[in-house]
């Protein structure tokens, strides 16, 4: 693997690709060596061969790579401060995250001051089926059971469990994500981990794309149902705020039991994958 990233690396910096010669003699490579391994980032898309005349060159893969990882750091430093203030007002562990695949990447996080708060860490995952902030942006995306199946990696309708609590088919998922849709915001009851419930609100783009959502987790013993209810309000104005700063136009009622609601006025007549 250290070959092959060191062979792309090089190849990438050559403006005008190189053939085989030139990567066995810059990497101190036997040609066959080099052969195999060119070969192989051509295989798995990483890096091209121009039939004309044999010369390699990195593919646009990286670029792609380096786009969402730019594009990742710059959401999180323009939404940070909408985050903070959240974490100030509820005093609850509050993140940012993003959806990949079947997963949620956690980009930024404020840790609660409160005694008993909810574990999780910058750069980590969690199933977006089980999590408020995953089931935040599938109700956004409004994906039919097919495409919703693809989105999490599975077959048939089973979902991984990862609680007693977490909803294990598709069909019970796509009505938890009616709901989440008719409120404007999504909900998770100890789903991924015992003892931690959470809510969720998407966050929009200015073309209405869901691209990140705002995530709050809170310690089951102090998410009942009332409670749960007057955090939304702030979350809701939290991930409102968030989407219009990066150029989201739509009206928003912010009231927890909304209907207007970045989530509920944009995951219903848009069915992008988020940017």
């Amino acid at each position: 693997m250290a070959k092959g990233l060191g062979v792309l690396d090089w190849l990438a910096r050559q403006g005008t690709g190189a053939r085989l010669g030139e990567v066995a003699l810059a990497l101190g490579l036997g040609r066959s060596n080099a052969h195999r391994t060119l070969q192989t980032l051509v295989q798995c898309g990483w890096a091209r061969q121009n039939p004309a005349d044999s010369r390699y060159f990195a593919s646009l893969k990286l670029f792609e790579l380096g786009a969402i990882v730019d594009g990742a750091v710059e959401l999180k430093d323009r939404l940070h401060p909408f985050l903070a203030a959240l974490a100030q007002a509820t005093g609850e562990t509050i993140h940012l995250t993003v959806l990949q695949g079947a997963d949620m990447v956690y980009l930024d996080k404020f840790d609660s001051p409160l005694p008993v708060a909810a574990y999780s860490r910058i750069g980590g995952r969690a199933g977006a089926h089980c999590v408020a902030s995953g089931k935040a942006l599938l109700a956004a995306l409004a994906l039919d059971d097919a495409a919703l199946r693809s989105q999490l990696g599975v077959d048939g309708n089973a979902l991984i469990a990862h609680t007693p609590h977490t909803l294990t088919t598709v069909q019970a998922l796509q009505a938890d994500l009616a709901a989440a849709r008719a409120r404007g915001w999504a909900s998770n009851a100890e789903e991924w981990r015992l003892g931690v419930c959470g809510l969720g609100a998407a966050v929009f783009n200015a073309r209405g794309q869901a691209v990140a959502a705002v995530g709050m987790s809170v310690p089951a013993m102090r998410c009942a149902a009332a409670q749960a209810s007057a955090l939304a309000l702030p979350l809701l104005q939290c991930a409102a705020q968030a989407s219009a700063s990066l150029g989201w136009s739509g009206t928003v009622d912010s009231s927890p039991n909304s209907t207007r609601s970045p989530a509920a006025t944009a995951g219903t007549t848009r069915k992008r994958r988020p940017a």
